[in-house]
């Protein structure tokens, strides 16, 4: 049986071992409790999840988790960082649908190949 991928929170201490050191590519979304825009992906991203077992699927609560933010240089919420060999290689400000999310996702990753 196959298990889907859930979206998992990461922590500032967890950050480095459950994105930068991940094979394969991670898409992390910076949120924060007080953010619509954050609630309105959490549905998107956990489809996403469970369909695309390519791609794993982190979020970091921004005022819990501030280094890990600030290292990054999320500047609004939300923001979704894809990281790929450890390193950010696209930045995705503001929600998006699903499908323009995956198109964008898919373009980036399509740019590394």
């Amino acid at each position: 049986m196959i298990t889907a991928n859930a979206v998992t929170a990461v922590t500032d201490s967890t950050f480095a071992e459950e994105v930068l050191h991940r094979d394969g590519p991670v898409l992390v979304e910076f949120w924060a409790q007080w953010c619509g825009p954050c609630h309105m992906m959490a549905p998107v991203l956990a489809e996403i999840a469970a369909t695309r077992p390519d791609l794993t699927i982190r979020k970091v609560n921004a005022d819990e988790n501030p280094t890990t933010a600030r290292d990054h240089r999320v500047m609004s919420l939300p923001t979704l960082l894809l990281f790929a060999g450890g390193e950010p290689v696209r930045a995705i400000v503001g929600a998006r649908p699903k499908a323009r999310l995956l198109a964008e996702v898919d373009a980036a990753l399509a740019d590394l190949s």
